[in-house]
């Protein structure tokens, strides 16, 4: 009878196990694990804009500033200083300037063989300041002194404006349009355009 009863058991398991091939052979993803990963991604704003100024003149600067804030108590008669707060600010940036190539002017005469070209005059295209890497730092000071953060932005923005109009009136855009000039007569030339004028508007 225990006989009996351990065969029945082997073909019991047999026939389970040969069931759980078949449901296996039959469908690979009924034990599959799976892993769901979910991301989101917001596209705020995408732009692919085509360059069209032409950088012909980069100026390289350093510069240091001293900044003052002072703060005082008015009595009616006199003003009694009590805060007074000096910086050192040491920063660093670069100036361009170069044309717009997009209002590019060109025309070809050909009984003369001659090219012209229309370029428009040079403009200050960046004035970039690294404030990452600028150091301030304190000459003088007290725990009554004040000096917000914002000061030293606005010390270097003016003093960046300042240092761009007097490039500007060094010449730094008429430089740039003799590079201009020169680049393209020489583009034009390279091309068989032996006789090349150049005017800047």
């Amino acid at each position: 009878m225990k006989i009996v009863f351990r065969t029945m058991i082997i073909v019991v398991l047999i026939l389970a196990l040969v069931f759980v091939g078949a449901l296996l052979m039959s469908n690979d993803t009924l034990f599959q694990t799976k892993t769901n990963i979910t991301s989101e991604a917001a596209l705020i704003q995408d732009r692919l804009v085509e360059l069209s100024e032409w950088t012909t003149l980069r100026y390289d600067y350093s510069n240091v500033i001293i900044s003052r804030t002072e703060r005082t108590l008015s009595l009616g008669v006199t003003d009694i200083n009590y805060g007074e707060a000096i910086r050192l600010i040491e920063y660093s940036g670069y100036l361009k300037a170069g044309t717009d190539l997009s209002k590019l002017q060109i025309s070809y005469n050909e009984e003369t063989e001659k090219m012209f070209i229309r370029v428009p005059k040079s403009k200050i295209l960046d004035n970039v300041v690294d404030t990452d890497s600028a150091i301030v730092e304190d000459v003088k000071g007290n725990i009554f002194s004040d000096y917000p953060t914002q000061i030293i932005f606005d010390e270097i923005n003016a003093e960046k404006k300042l240092l761009e109009e007097e490039k500007v009136r060094q010449g730094f855009l008429d430089e740039a349009d003799i590079r201009i000039h020169s680049l393209l007569t020489s583009f034009f030339t390279t091309n068989g355009y032996n006789d090349v004028v150049i005017e800047f508007y």
